[in-house]
């Protein structure tokens, strides 16, 4: 059986994938398309060694920050995971609604297509188009040439239907209350060392798609660079959080068929409710 926990960051997907790996002695895949590189730790809430419990945990660390990996390299490691585990729940987690969606449904990729010319475009409006294609997608405004071929890569979605039993489950919780933990989330990334983190990796920033795509890390640059405060550049780590955890409910809620669950203040009450989704999805 495969177990999908989805939502925006900071809203408690982690804890949920441990206890139903525990619960049904499953796996657990990695979902989120920043937490497979080395190094990025702190600022993608990669979980720690001592956080898994003894449970596999795939996907986690297994590209350089300067090494491309592709929504196509995901799909393929993702499925032969699949293949290999028949016997296996298997819990994947993450924030990244394309590449879970690329590996649920019969999804074909295509490279390059030129029928547009998108050079007439300005940046924001660039920006626009591809949030329209993908909600989740987290390219920088300014970076145009990603921008353009973003807009370019075609995807053919071949069926409407799962290749696999799947159930999704999704968290979720008040806005405002979501936005004040994301918040406090950033604070406490700089305290566990975010900054020194994201320094060791300044150099290879030139040359690394994802060190200048993720949140957390591009924000910083500036900092190093004298270009901005390091209050500001917390802030807008704060606030470009916040923005995305907009884009991931909106993606989950029109992409992808989410049976939601309120996060409650006593977070065992969501995990008792998920685990009754699943005995009763799976007739357990």
């Amino acid at each position: 059986m495969i177990i999908c926990v989805v939502g925006p960051t900071g809203v408690g997907k982690t804890k949920l994938s441990i206890y139903l790996a525990k619960k049904f002695g499953g796996i657990i895949v990695n979902c989120d398309a920043m937490q497979v590189y080395k190094d990025m730790n702190i600022g993608t809430a990669k979980i720690k060694e001592e956080e898994k419990e003894n449970i596999p945990h795939y996907l986690f660390d297994i590209k350089d920050v300067l090494q491309n990996y592709t929504i196509y390299d995901y799909q393929k490691d993702a499925r032969k995971i699949i293949a290999d585990n028949p016997n296996k729940p298997i819990i994947f987690v993450g924030g990244s609604g394309l590449y879970l969606k690329s590996v649920l449904y019969d999804y074909q990729f295509k490279e390059d297509i030129d029928d547009i010319d998108y050079e007439q475009y300005s940046n924001e409006k660039l920006y626009e188009l591809c949030l329209k294609k993908d909600a989740s997608m987290q390219i920088h405004p300014n970076n145009r040439r990603r921008l353009i071929r973003f807009l370019k890569r075609s995807e053919e979605q071949k069926t409407n239907k799962f290749l696999y039993d799947a159930l999704i489950i999704g968290l979720k919780m008040d806005k405002d209350i979501l936005y004040k933990r994301i918040d406090k989330r950033v604070l406490d990334m700089i305290d566990e060392g975010l900054v020194t983190e994201v320094e060791k990796l300044y150099d290879k920033r030139k040359n690394s798609k994802a060190l200048n795509t993720a949140i957390g890390y591009k924000e910083l640059f500036a900092y190093f660079e004298k270009k901005d405060t390091l209050e500001n550049c917390i802030k807008k780590i704060q606030q470009n959080s916040r923005h995305y955890a907009k884009r991931q409910y909106t993606f989950f809620r029109h992409q992808l068929p989410v049976t939601w669950l309120e996060v409650y203040d006593n977070f065992d009450k969501t995990l008792e409710e998920a685990s009754i989704l699943v005995k009763k999805h799976f007739n357990l």
